[in-house]
């Protein structure tokens, strides 16, 4: 029976309808309790899927769900998850209930508005990975605008933070031109290649997308616009500008979301290469080398940064190019390492941000000029944010290693080039993080006033712990990502290898 239950629009729709009765309740710490409970009901619905998804059947689309949406444009609302994206519902419905908890008393003004925005996020994002039809898409991309905007701009941590709001919108909304453009195109070529007319032929359908003839020239026009609007998003150097000042403006809770929901690198994944396989073939090479210079030119940069927030925002960009790089190599270790690495970002960056976040919150900054043997005042945030950087640079025991040495065996394998620009940025990555961690948590507690500074609190303690763990055991276990989504990585290379 739950075979037949529409469960994937139950996940956009639950926290949509959550986030309006949360702004409709009076009472504050009543809306506080149903965010939370909206939250976790969707994170066990994300779990629900992912337990019925059949892995060996991993590179069909499943639980589809096909309803007429616009028939005058044969625009469907038109659902579904493979082995690519399934995994992808569960981390972002932990990633929302964490940013939930971390939002529990640090927003004191508009607090039913702020939790209604996250979770119209959630709902939006949550669109984004379950979407088969391209105009359905781009809606859920549009709709996460809005909340972003209000999000940064009323709740921001800096001086600037309307600035950074606008800066954001105006990034993002000339992303979606190019993604406009090529969407059109490709409804449009259905058409013709059908013999049919425009409007009545059109299709969105990205199954049906995916089997429709597109010419080669055409085809390089599709995957340049394609990539244009997803390198936005992502962000690739350079349209990155955006994410540092979000970084040090936003609230952390918020940054946590904006670094660990890669919906750029996701897009440029799930749609741009497949929708374009010839020319993702022919000019993979191009996008090799924006992941590899994205990859280096960030990395050296947080070199340069005495902020921890800005530290994470061009760690975050780091990271970035080097799952373009994988995506680029169009082979195995590169695909499932570029997965591998995505799905950690919801968990690594997120933290790292929200612990930057508890850290300002106690001392008013996070410059490192204010910060100095912060291990012996804070043993427990140290412990964790040390859990989490060692991922962030890939060290053994952690989620991050598997991911990053797939990652690096990939781009070996595509071209030594490309081999050595990886290993080259993750020293880099390596560099600045010990040298940050360094200098913030160990050495003499440099002001007086920094002992009387309070460690996690209970609720932030556990707050971090199933993060934490996760991090671990996938650390020790990584077939439990990769056994998912190998059958799906099999099919997407064959699509552009053959």
């Amino acid at each position: 029976m739950i075979e037949n239950f529409p469960i994937l629009s139950l996940i956009i729709l639950l926290p949509l309808a959550g986030g309006i009765a949360v702004g409709l309740i009076q009472d504050i710490h009543i809306a506080r309790r149903v965010a939370l409970a909206i939250a976790g009901l969707e994170l066990i619905v994300t779990l629900v899927v992912v337990n019925l998804f059949d892995a060996a059947n991993g590179s069909s689309f499943q639980l589809i769900e096909r309803h007429t949406w616009i028939p005058s444009l044969n625009i469907l609302f038109l659902i579904g998850v493979d082995g690519i994206s399934v995994l992808f519902l569960p981390a972002s419905a932990l990633l929302t209930l964490v940013a939930v908890i971390a939002s529990w008393k640090s927003v004191q003004h508009l607090t039913r508005f702020h939790f209604a925005l996250l979770l119209a996020m959630e709902g939006g994002t949550m669109g984004v990975f379950v979407a088969l039809d391209m105009m359905l898409f781009f809606l859920f991309w549009e709709l996460i605008l809005p909340p972003i905007f209000f999000l940064i701009g009323l709740w921001g941590a800096g001086p600037d933070r309307r600035g950074a709001a606008m800066k954001y919108m105006l990034y993002m909304l000339f992303s979606g031109v190019p993604l406009l453009f090529a969407l059109i195109m490709l409804g449009v070529n259905h058409a013709m290649q059908t013999g049919g007319n425009v409007p009545l032929d059109l299709s969105f359908s990205f199954p049906v997308l995916l089997n429709t003839p597109i010419s080669e020239d055409l085809q390089k026009i599709i995957f340049l616009l394609l990539v244009t609007g997803f390198a936005v998003k992502a962000p690739l150097v350079p349209f990155h500008t955006w994410l540092p000042t979000t970084a040090v403006e936003a609230p952390s809770q918020l940054t946590a979301l904006l670094v660990g929901l890669k919906l750029g690198a996701f897009g440029m994944l799930r749609f741009a290469m497949p929708l374009a396989p010839d020319a993702s073939a022919k000019y993979a090479w191009v996008l090799g080398i924006l992941g590899a210079i994205t990859f280096i030119y960030a990395a050296m940069i947080a070199l340069r940064q005495t902020n921890l927030r800005r530290v994470l925002a061009y760690a975050s960009v780091s990271h970035v190019g080097l799952v373009i790089v994988g995506v680029a190599t169009l082979n195995m270790q590169g695909i499932q390492g570029a997965i591998f690495q995505l799905l950690n970002f919801t968990l690594i960056a997120s933290c790292l941000i929200l612990i930057a976040g508890l850290i300002q919150h106690r001392l008013g900054s996070t410059e490192l000029i204010h910060l100095g043997g912060l291990a012996k005042i804070m043993p427990r945030l140290t412990t964790f944010f040390f859990i989490f950087a060692f991922a962030s640079i890939g060290v053994p025991g952690t989620s991050g290693f598997p991911a990053e040495l797939l990652l690096i065996l990939g781009a070996l394998n595509a071209h030594p080039g490309l081999g050595i620009a990886a290993l080259l940025g993750a020293i880099l990555g390596a560099a600045y993080m010990l040298s940050f961690m360094r200098r913030a948590f160990l050495g003499p507690v440099i002001h007086a006033h920094l002992s009387r500074v309070m460690d996690l609190r209970s609720r932030e303690f556990g707050l971090l712990c199933v993060p934490a763990s996760i991090v671990l055991l996938f650390g020790f276990f990584p077939d439990l990502i990769l056994d998912v989504n190998r059958v799906a990585a099999t099919s997407w290379l064959n699509r552009l290898t053959h």
